[in-house]
């Protein structure tokens, strides 16, 4: 389970940013968190905010962060790594960017970070606490690696640690049984795109293929009256002929020679059919799903496989643009997953980055679960949660009406649009 995510020098992000997922001694909708060894914590998180806010760029710096952690190792000593920093300041582009991650495994709160450059690791930290004080694992620094008679697995490995590889996943990779348990963990942290869904389909055929699962999705699917009855796995050889006309003959030739022979699969659904007098027929309509279901449609039935999976595992998902394409109930259902008792027994977490605003009237959210981005003149984001805001010098009170405050522009974060109506535009009159 994840407290809290902090970046800073990275992309829109100038000065260390927190999101925090400890929950704040409020008391509306109690329901909505969990405890933990170390306090109670949000089973989801919204961040809300302008077009190039700086929304993006928080979920993308926890995909850099993983992706970083797995990838390291692999690299060779003249491999660069991808080093993102703020560019519109002279001093940060030379600095490193700043990555740190506190969460809980076996009731025990582990705080692990880094920093880099294009070139090499700056800096690396894991403490852990497990009553009150923390302890230090392992530090480094530019000169050197640290390591603490508590995490004896890192012993002598920090000589066979490159200068852009990660300390961690060394110890990992020697099967340290700490540094195992942390990349465990971090591989059950995903980050995900809301707009360009499509690749997420295969999870949700390994989710429809697992008996247990298979109900409990198809459930779902029915709940949200999505229209069909029933979906299930087609699997058939490639056919040529099933491939489009407007296709060019260089990617179909391309196509047919990496998908000669091989097994295609797809997903249907299954549809009620009727007689002429509206009468229902013995029959179901198979519907191909990519073709004949619409966008939203598809959109929920490939997110489900990575929003199941979460579930099931009790990870944390991080979904950018979770509101694209879909109505506001449909994604309000989504968050509910995540919030139930029943429906998240394991306490899995949900971020997500949105513009829809009826999740703030209708999504039974707490104040500290409200995140906001902005970015100032100096293009530099800004990141803070709505029970933290003091609006004309007061908090903001439960029952206000986040929505409406909100597109008011109370809270910030929102875009300042001028007059369009005044605009010359050239083309006009020619």
């Amino acid at each position: 389970m994840l407290v809290q995510f902090t970046v800073g020098n990275f992309r829109s992000f100038l000065d260390p940013k927190i999101l925090s997922l400890e929950a704040t001694s409020i008391s509306e909708y109690p329901e909505n968190t969990f405890r933990s060894a170390k306090g109670k914590l949000n089973k989801c998180i919204a961040v809300y905010g302008a077009n190039a806010s700086g929304k993006s760029n928080l979920l993308r710096a926890m995909g850099f962060m993983k992706s970083i952690l797995f990838d390291s190792f692999e690299q060779s000593s003249t491999t660069q790594l991808p080093f993102d920093p703020f560019l519109l300041n002279t001093k940060s582009q030379k600095e490193p960017s700043f990555f740190e991650a506190v969460f809980i495994i076996d009731e025990i709160k582990y705080r692990y970070g880094f920093e880099l450059t294009d070139k090499i690791i700056c800096g690396e930290w894991l403490f852990m606490t497990e009553k009150r004080k923390e302890k230090p694992l392992f530090i480094r620094e530019n000169d050197g690696i640290e390591v603490f008679k508590i995490f004896e697995e890192g012993y002598h490995l920090e000589r066979k640690t490159r200068a852009n590889a990660l300390f961690l996943n060394v110890v990992d990779q020697f099967n340290g049984p700490i540094a195992a348990k942390l990349i465990h963990w971090f591989n059950n942290f995903n980050v995900i795109d809301g707009i360009s869904h499509t690749g997420y389909r295969n999870m949700t055929f390994k989710m429809l293929e697992d008996k247990a699962i298979r109900a409990a999705l198809t459930n779902y699917y029915q709940e949200l009256d999505l229209g069909f009855d029933d979906i299930q796995i087609k699997k058939e050889i490639f056919d040529t002929s099933q491939m489009g006309q407007e296709l060019s003959e260089e990617l179909v030739r391309y196509m047919v020679s990496d998908l000669e022979r091989e097994t295609i699969v797809n997903l249907t659904t299954k549809h009620k059919m009727f007689n002429e007098q509206k009468e229902f027929i013995d029959t179901l309509q198979e519907f191909n799903v990519r073709r004949q279901e619409s966008s939203g449609t598809n959109k929920i039935i490939d997110l489900s496989g990575p929003i199941f999976d979460t579930l099931k595992k009790g990870g944390i998902l991080v979904i950018d643009e979770l509101a694209a394409k879909l109505h506001p109930l449909l994604t309000i259902s989504i968050i509910r997953l995540f919030q139930g008792e029943q429906s998240n027994p394991k306490n899995a977490q949900l971020i997500f980055a949105t513009h829809n605003t009826n999740i703030l009237g209708l999504g039974r959210l707490r104040r500290d679960q409200i995140y906001f981005t902005e970015k100032d003149q100096y293009g530099i984001s800004d990141l803070y949660a709505l029970v933290e805001y003091n609006m004309k010098g007061k908090k903001v009170r439960k029952d206000n009406s986040f929505e409406k405050d909100y597109i008011r522009g109370r809270y910030g974060a929102i875009p300042f649009i001028g007059d369009l109506t005044k605009m010359n535009l050239e083309w006009q009159g020619k």
